[in-house]
């Protein structure tokens, strides 16, 4: 890794932790350079302000979420299955702290409900698309164009997202959006 990359890694790392502790308008840039270990410069060299680091840290647990939830959907061969897993999965990571903080709470008034979306779509529709692509091409689901289901079901994915990181108790409503996640699944199945 070359030192600019270093620099980098640990900005991000050093945002990441300050943010999920205290929220994105909770910190100041030299907090964050200060628990980076690097100058105000360093900071501006990589990033044009601190959105644009937030941005970073943000992609960051986007690129995650999809590997962990690629992750326990791996080797699963029914379509079923693997929907439904994929859909517990998400919910799951929707009750972390650091998720619910910057991704859910945070990243749509820093970064503005469209771009947010669009990071969160970049992220999460192939993944989505590919399990209903999978689940029509086996007959588990009825034949419909997949784009638009999939940014129906990541909106409806994102609706749950933000009951749980907006509820009193992050669990009981992460155990109240699932079955009714699951029922608009079972409405599409053949």
């Amino acid at each position: 890794m070359s030192r600019g990359d270093a620099t980098r890694d640990a900005l991000v790392g050093a945002a990441r932790a300050l943010f999920a502790e205290r929220g994105y308008a909770g910190v100041g840039t030299e907090e964050i350079v200060a628990r980076a270990g690097v100058t105000r410069g360093a900071l501006y060299h990589h990033f044009a302000d601190k959105r644009d680091l937030f941005r970073a840290v943000h992609e960051e647990l986007e690129e995650e979420l999809v590997a962990d939830i690629g992750a326990r959907i791996g080797g699963i061969d029914d379509p079923w299955e693997l929907m439904v897993t994929g859909v517990g999965a998400f919910l799951d990571a929707c009750t972390e702290p650091a998720l619910m903080r910057i991704a859910l709470l945070d990243a749509p008034a820093v970064l503005g409900w469209a771009e947010w979306r669009e990071i969160d779509a970049r992220y999460g529709l192939g993944l989505v698309s590919f399990a209903l692509q999978n689940a029509i091409d086996r007959g588990t689901l009825r034949p419909q164009p997949v784009r638009p289901l999939a940014h129906l079901l990541i909106g409806a994915m994102a609706e749950a997202a933000m009951v749980i990181a907006n509820a009193e108790d992050p669990q009981s409503a992460r155990a109240e959006v699932e079955p009714p996640l699951v029922a608009l699944l079972e409405g599409l199945r053949r």
